[in-house]
């Protein structure tokens, strides 16, 4: 016989909120069992068949953090520092996966890690300082599908990044350095000239 938690319990084996159980239940994903006092109860096992087979496992938090650039480690640093604290202050135990490479790119090992750990359900909550720290385009998908695997994401600054222009900057040179690079031939004079051309636009963008 399955055993019925609270609704506290059963946000913690989950590895989300309880407001975020309230939710799931005003939409109609899930519906509690109730006590003759009106009080909810849940069935993980039935909610969640492929992971709980009587033993309850807590599901990650998982904070992201990422930059552009090897000259923007001390802001990863920071990104890090940011999401450690607010975790601790909201009680969450957390796994910090960093990623150095640009938010176009959907190869890095960081990202791959998380994604990995999302579709496997082994995550509850994802925290990210801002939204494009995840990617600078695409990060809406990713959230499909956390929200596909009943993932809260935790976004701590809803406004814009304030290091968007350099990270911007830096992806904008990273995809030049490419195209001409096949283009030209990584030697080329003509390819050289325009990535110092763009280097140079680049630094008096940031001054």
């Amino acid at each position: 016989m399955s055993k019925l938690l609270p609704i506290g319990a059963a946000a913690q084996a989950l590895g989300v909120s309880t407001s975020t159980l309230r939710r799931w239940e005003a939409s109609g994903r899930l519906t509690p069992a109730r006590t003759e006092g009106g009080q909810r109860r849940y069935d993980l096992a039935a909610l969640l068949p492929e992971r709980f087979h009587g033993v309850l496992t807590p599901r990650r938090t998982i904070a992201y953090a990422r930059v552009s650039s090897h000259d923007q480690r001390p802001d990863l640093e920071r990104q890090q520092q940011v999401l450690e604290l607010y975790c601790a202050s909201q009680g969450w135990r957390v796994d910090l996966i960093a990623d150095l490479g640009s938010g176009m790119n959907y190869h890095k090992e960081g990202l791959k890690r998380l994604l990995d750990a999302i579709l496997a359900g082994d995550v509850g909550r994802l925290v990210l300082t801002h939204k494009d720290r995840l990617l600078r385009f695409g990060a809406e998908l990713v959230f499909a599908i956390c929200e596909a695997k009943n993932v809260e994401v935790v976004i701590i600054n809803q406004g814009a990044d304030t290091t968007f222009e350099e990270d911007l900057a830096s992806d904008v040179l990273e995809i030049i350095t490419v195209f001409s690079a096949r283009l030209y031939g990584s030697r080329s004079h003509k390819n050289q000239k325009l990535l110092d051309g763009v280097r140079q636009a680049v630094k008096e963008a940031q001054c």
